[in-house]
């Protein structure tokens, strides 16, 4: 296999596009939040394009005992009354700081033959402790874009994300830019240590304000509750057993 491979799985004509990518990240709320506008959306929604790189892990995954060699795809999806979507997916991002330029570079040239301008990256900020309100943080590739997304309720503060974006989503804001695209980069706050539902559903609420689309939030509600029963059990336990349980200062870290 070369280095790269992209797979033209499907056609479709699209009418102003927006790619949107949700590959995994911290809480995994990225995508969290593209596999749930991927699951609402699913009768409108074509994969159009896998993409295969030696960047990626070596190995398979198996669903009924048939394997699929990793890739990212990108499925297109005809939002009625809405701006089209190029939604981008995958288990795995570049396991090297030169795939992640080469695999953006790929995305990015998908989304020009689709005819999208303008990019969302999505993905998680820690917070490191448990919260309660789910804040959105944004990054934007250039400063005409800030108000759009300050009125739809993104906050952009100061130094923040502390070190950048790294992956991905911070590459499609760079090298989105250098391409002509219009690029915004959501970051829901999370604690950073457990998979996020709350803040994937806080990501969609700023998306579906600025792209005009609705979705149905009942399956990702019940799996937030899930994990807020896994949270009350592992403290209860601990306080059985004696055990400390973590602090807001224990969770923190960099990253």
């Amino acid at each position: 296999m070369d280095e790269l491979e992209i797979d033209a799985v499907a056609e479709v004509e699209l009418d102003d596009p927006v790619l949107v990518e949700g590959l995994p990240g911290v809480g995994h709320v990225g995508t969290l939040a593209v596999e749930h506008v991927l699951e609402e959306l699913e009768g409108e929604s074509t994969l159009v394009r896998r993409i295969y790189s030696r960047e990626f892990p070596p190995q398979v995954s198996v669903e009924d005992g048939v394997s699929e060699l990793t890739c990212a795809e990108i499925h297109a999806v005809e939002v009625p009354d809405g701006r089209d979507l190029l939604l981008l997916t995958g288990d795995h991002q570049a396991q090297s700081n030169a795939g992640h330029y080469t695999l953006t570079d790929a995305f990015l040239d998908v989304a020009e033959a689709f005819g999208a301008t303008e990019v969302y990256a999505l993905g998680g900020v820690p917070t490191g402790e448990l919260i309660e309100e789910y804040a959105v943080v944004g990054a934007v590739s250039d400063e005409s874009l800030l108000e759009a997304h300050e009125d739809a309720g993104v906050e952009f503060r100061d130094d923040e994300p502390a070190g950048g974006i790294v992956g991905v989503s911070g590459l499609l804001l760079g090298l989105g830019e250098r391409r002509g695209f219009e690029a915004t980069c959501l970051m829901g706050e999370t604690s950073g240590y457990l998979v996020d539902p709350k803040s994937a559903r806080a990501l969609l609420e700023v998306l579906e304000d600025v792209l005009g689309f609705e979705l149905d939030y009942e399956s990702l509600d019940e799996r937030a509750d899930e994990m807020e029963d896994v949270i009350g059990k592992i403290q209860e336990m601990e306080q059985q057993q004696g055990m400390d349980v973590p602090t807001d200062d224990d969770l923190r870290y960099i990253g």
